[in-house]
């Protein structure tokens, strides 16, 4: 049986699903059938269900994109959760299926991340981008006196596993200080970091950090959820991305992905004699 079989009688039994793999390491399914569909030994829900918009596919390099809209429910989808970020960057596989025989063969239809998603009432809207969104960059950076690695990328090469450690929150300072039980000696040593939130309301979600002052954490925001003594994090050390910082604390010029001794724009305007 080719995949489109279930497609060709004159009563027809297709659903719609889409599978949803946060950046967390959730996944959940969704059908537009009116039962839960048990797929791949993933429940795929019938609540809230699941409105694609027209679905278009070509072979051009065009950034291909649809909306995918359903309702909020506590149990799946919550308003706290798309207000927190955590179904952003999700990625997104969406393919038709035989109800009647839903082990059986599946027609794909798109797959890519989610883009922007948003409560509109009592449902959500979400925008679904396509691989070709990938495309859609640069191609040249432009020069800048910082660097444009991040620290422990591919470009930089800094060894981040003795700059990561998991600890606990100790205390809850303000709503966006907190102090944790262990953490690198060195004077702002998570300053541009990350801190990522293993357990606790947080947990699955990240924090920029601001700075730091030994074990004493300063975010960038406060965080979505009230953390609170003993939430399990992780912490990472971070880079301002400055050449002296690159030098004297990390050793690492030779990566350094900046251009601080480039003349700027001010050097056009200058005249003789200024």
């Amino acid at each position: 049986m080719i995949v489109t079989d279930f497609l060709q009688p004159d009563l027809t039994s297709i659903a719609f699903c889409w599978r949803v793999e946060r950046r967390d390491g959730v996944a959940m399914g969704f059908t537009t059938h009116d039962r839960d569909l048990e797929i791949a030994h993933l429940i795929y829900r019938a609540a809230p269900g699941m409105l694609p918009s027209a679905i278009s596919r070509s072979d051009g390099f065009d950034v291909d994109a649809l909306d995918v809209s359903g309702a909020l429910t506590s149990d799946a989808i919550s308003e706290s959760d798309l207000a927190a970020g955590r179904w952003d960057g999700a990625a997104v596989t969406m393919f038709m299926i035989d109800w009647a025989a839903p082990e059986g063969k599946q027609l794909l239809l798109a797959r890519g991340w989610l883009g922007d998603v948003s409560a509109e009432g009592n449902g959500f809207l979400a925008e679904l981008k396509g691989p070709t969104v990938l495309l859609d960059v640069p191609v040249v950076e432009q020069t800048s006196p910082e660097c444009r690695a991040q620290l422990g990328d591919k470009r930089c090469r800094v060894d981040m596993a003795a700059r990561t450690r998991v600890t606990r929150v100790a205390a809850v300072i303000d709503e966006d200080v907190i102090q944790v039980e262990s953490a690198a000696t060195a004077a702002n040593a998570y300053g541009y970091g990350r801190l990522r939130w293993i357990s606790g309301a947080n947990s699955g979600l990240e924090s920029a950090v601001l700075s730091s002052a030994g074990a004493v954490l300063t975010l960038r925001e406060p965080s979505h959820f009230p953390p609170a003594a003993g939430d399990l994090v992780e912490i990472s050390e971070g880079c301002d991305k400055r050449l002296v910082t690159c030098s004297g604390r990390f050793a690492n010029v030779p990566n350094f992905r900046g251009e601080p001794h480039l003349p700027g724009i001010d050097l056009l305007t200058r005249y003789p004699g200024a």
